[in-house]
């Protein structure tokens, strides 16, 4: 680095090393700080008590040393926080959506942490509150809500919550005449539930002791959950599981899947003892999500070749297979996202030339009609709907200079009706800012598509800060959407960039495929490729980029924290999965056999092993002159385990040159999402922040106005 981070000095912490020799495929490699994983990981993911004082002592110290180093900052977070809280309408209500005799939403009070799920009379009337998630909250360290299911003749609450951060969920029923709970409480769920038709009993996933989706059980109401029936078990480590129903209630939907080969078994609603019927064995690298239809199944596929997905219908009746019918065929570049279902129409959302829209099929002529928007990039989604036999479809629209939209659309006039518009309570003058969409070439030539958002005053000749963002796995798209959080960093001069790198499917299937296995490297030449753009173009400078990722995305700012240290001036890594190669040579962990389709076997295949091996930023820490960094983790989070990123700081330390700190936070009451509560978030996003500012040298900076 040609600058020195203006961060204090202190002592960090250097835990002892208990070097553990492991040997696959005849390649040994050496962990020193192994220990850190605690053999018990399965308890305290439930009990956080019961971590090893050693680890936990170890822990304490990193927190310390970190507060120390970012002691200066407590008056810039205190202004961070009260900016970003300031931007929040803090009684905000969501539009309530109609479902029969009522319509259902959510709200927030005055000052609340969490949200309140509502009713009110379809026709108009006074809001019944259903569920008070402060209430839930009260002397809970950490609380998070799950998934919430009314019942459809609209008499019972089905809830979820998770008080550790562990994404063990209890499955909790409401009594909504006299808000009285039920006895039927299940603990160790997957965080939601579907009614059966008759609404006397519910669907629901248990996790196994290692966080794994197993098992789909039907409970009967007011029965021991002792006897809840055994839908169905699903005895490969590698697949998914959830279950689901239809807005028409007549269909129980159990979904299998890893990230390339999907399943489903289905079940009628109104037998609930029923066996599930295979729908379409799953076979390595076909997938297929199912819609509802009335008589029919709509079937979203990529069978036969259809990289960027096509969709086909099936008969209800005898829905295998070789009985789909092509509705909308494929057609390479256009990547179809998601379909939902209405009596009369599929919808579906999809991605042409980089951008979203959605398009409304009419089912009796076939005719198809776009809704899509002008700007250079924006966010698109659909919304959904309580109810299948309506004309109407809900949808929401933004921008990163355009706050949130929420509309209602009448399929059948195409007419449009604006619902909401975000508010922005201390003002947002949109016409300040500048949205922009750029393209930065990649070493093999391929164009990596920029999202930036900047205010118009902003010097573009290399003076501005900028944090730069990226994710680039799974196939997840970071859209370029509002986000009133990041304007307090863009009105002190930065320039915020959305990096849609390889791993994503930003530009179709193929650019989530050349991000993946073997083709991972590009993920973080593509990131490394958008920094140098960014610079060649006048936007920032390598030493004023703070790089910024989270969870998979924290694994690409370890990859390009040892690819490229000089290209950053700072790193922020959020939960980040860093130590790639032991978690998916550890079948035990959670998510790991279910990971491998992402990734590779290294237990199996050898060349899998190297291929990780040779970007795992664990495995590949060096002694290069890195940026300031600074690793988020959460002590019960079942992602990402803790254990990930205590490590890489503290092989950081021991390996570098250079004089940049390597700070390591750990919330202690927390998991994967981080603090619970809507502020609470917030405080730890202004931590974040203000390190950014500070390794930029602008923590002194006032926004502007």
């Amino acid at each position: 680095m040609t600058t020195k981070a203006p961060f204090g000095s202190g002592q960090a912490p250097r835990p002892v090393k208990v070097p553990v020799e492991d040997t696959r495929h005849g390649i040994t490699r050496t962990d020193e700080y192994a220990w850190m994983r605690a053999e018990n990981w399965q308890e305290v993911f439930r009990d956080p008590a019961r971590l090893a004082a050693d680890i936990r002592a170890h822990l304490e110290e990193e927190n310390a040393y970190q507060a120390q180093l970012m002691s200066d900052t407590a008056g810039l977070r205190e202004a961070l926080f009260s900016e970003m809280k300031g931007r929040i309408k803090e009684d905000d209500s969501s539009v309530p959506m109609k479902d029969g005799p009522f319509a259902y939403g959510s709200s927030y009070r005055m000052g609340g942490q969490q949200p309140r799920y509502f009713r009110k009379p379809a026709q108009g009337g006074d809001e019944e509150i259903l569920l008070d998630g402060d209430h839930e909250a009260e002397g809970k360290p950490y609380f998070q809500l799950g998934g919430i299911d009314h019942s459809s003749d609209h008499k019972r609450l089905l809830w979820a919550y998770d008080d550790k951060g562990s994404e063990f969920y209890t499955l909790r029923v409401r009594d909504l005449a006299t808000g009285a709970e039920l006895a039927d409480s299940i603990e160790s769920t997957g965080g939601g539930g579907t009614w059966a038709s008759d609404n006397n009993g519910f669907f629901y996933t248990l996790l196994d002791d290692n966080h794994r989706p197993s098992k789909v059980f039907f409970h009967q109401l007011d029965d021991d959950t002792a006897n809840d029936r055994l839908i169905y078990e699903e005895t490969d480590p590698g697949f998914f599981m959830s279950v689901g129903g239809t807005r028409r209630n007549d269909w129980i939907m159990i979904s299998i899947s890893d990230h390339e080969t999907s399943e489903y078994r289905i079940l009628n609603a109104a037998d609930p003892l029923g066996t599930p019927l295979l729908v379409a064995a799953r076979e390595a690298g076909i997938q297929y999500d199912l819609e509802e239809g009335g008589d029919i199944f709509f079937v979203l596929t990529n069978e036969g070749g259809a990289r960027d997905f096509k969709i086909m219908t099936a008969p209800v009746s005898d829905p295998v297979r070789a009985n789909w019918t092509e509705l909308v065929p494929h057609q390479p570049g256009r990547l179809i996202l998601s379909i939902m279902g209405f009596r009369d129409y599929l919808v579906r959302l999809e991605r042409l030339d980089g951008l979203p829209r959605i398009v409304v099929h009419e089912r009796a002529t076939g005719e198809e009609h776009a809704i899509a928007f002008d700007e250079e990039a924006y966010s698109l989604g659909m919304a959904g709907s309580y109810e299948y036999d309506t004309d109407v479809l809900r949808f929401s629209y933004s921008s990163m200079t355009t706050p949130a939209q929420v509309f209602d659309y009448d399929m059948r006039t195409r007419q449009r009706t604006l619902l909401k518009t975000q508010e922005v309570p201390s003002g947002h003058d949109a016409d300040a800012y500048v949205t922009r969409r750029l393209m930065a070439t990649a070493p093999d030539g391929e164009a990596v598509p920029v999202s930036l958002l900047y205010r118009r005053d902003t010097p573009l000749d290399g003076t501005a800060p900028c944090l730069l963002y990226g994710y680039g796995s799974y196939g997840i798209t970071i859209p370029a959407s509002f986000n009133t959080n990041c304007l307090s960093l863009v009105d002190r001069g930065f320039v915020y960039a959305i990096a849609h790198v390889r791993g994503g499917k930003d530009k179709g299937y193929s650019w989530y495929d050349d991000g993946k296995r073997a083709h991972k490297q590009n993920t973080f030449r593509d990131f490394i490729a958008v920094a140098r753009h960014l610079v060649d173009e006048g936007y920032t400078s390598h030493d004023r980029i703070v790089a910024q990722g989270g969870s998979a995305g924290g694994m690409l700012m370890g990859a390009i924290a040892n690819m490229a240290p000089e290209a950053f001036g700072a790193i922020i890594a959020e939960v980040p999965f860093v130590d790639v190669l032991n978690t998916m040579l550890d079948a035990s962990l959670p998510l790991t056999p279910p990971e491998w389709p992402e990734w590779g076997n290294p237990i199996a295949s050898e060349e899998d092993y190297r291929t990780i091996a040779a970007y795992s930023p664990y495995d590949n820490v060096g002694a290069f002159d890195y940026p300031p960094i600074l690793a988020l983790a959460g002590l019960t989070d079942p992602r990402v385990t803790y254990w990930e990123p205590a490590k890489w700081v503290a092989r950081l330390r021991d390996t570098k040159s250079g004089d940049n700190p390597v700070l390591f936070k750990i919330n202690m009451d927390s998991g994967h999402a981080g603090a619970s509560g809507r502020f609470s978030r917030l405080e730890e996003i202004a931590y974040t922040y203000s390190f950014a500012l500070k390794a930029t040298g602008k923590a002194d900076v006032k926004p502007a106005t």
